[in-house]
């Protein structure tokens, strides 16, 4: 079975740090692309980061730029996301999600996320 499971989610004050982590289960992630996503509440979906197969090509958008580091770790296969200098606005549901080789708006494979909220 393929999974993919995050945590590292929680309550944090504005300024503050979080990272996360995204697990897999029953595959490697070696030759995958892994994308982190978030939701907020009354908003779409969207993609934040993501960090593709080796040699470990990392895109960010805009509004976490400077802010988020997306890395991997294959002999754990993990990948995270740390997270600095949070703003409330990054309050959101987060997702890890995979798919072959390039990372790209669409996923094969989904956990089924962790609640960030950043507040004080």
């Amino acid at each position: 079975q393929l999974q993919l499971v995050e945590s590292g989610g929680g309550l944090v004050q504005p300024g503050g740090s979080l990272r996360l982590s995204c697990a897999a289960s029953g595959f490697t992630l070696d030759p995958y692309a892994i994308g982190w996503l978030r939701q907020a509440p009354g908003k779409e979906r969207e993609v934040i980061s993501c960090i593709s197969s080796s040699p470990g090509i990392t895109f960010y958008v805009d509004s976490v730029k400077g802010r988020f580091t997306i890395s991997r770790d294959n002999a754990n296969n993990t990948v995270y996301l740390q997270m600095n200098s949070l703003k409330p606005e990054d309050t959101a549901v987060y997702y890890c999600a995979a798919r072959f080789t390039s990372c790209s708006p669409t996923y094969d494979y989904w956990g089924q996320g962790t609640q960030v909220t950043v507040s004080s």
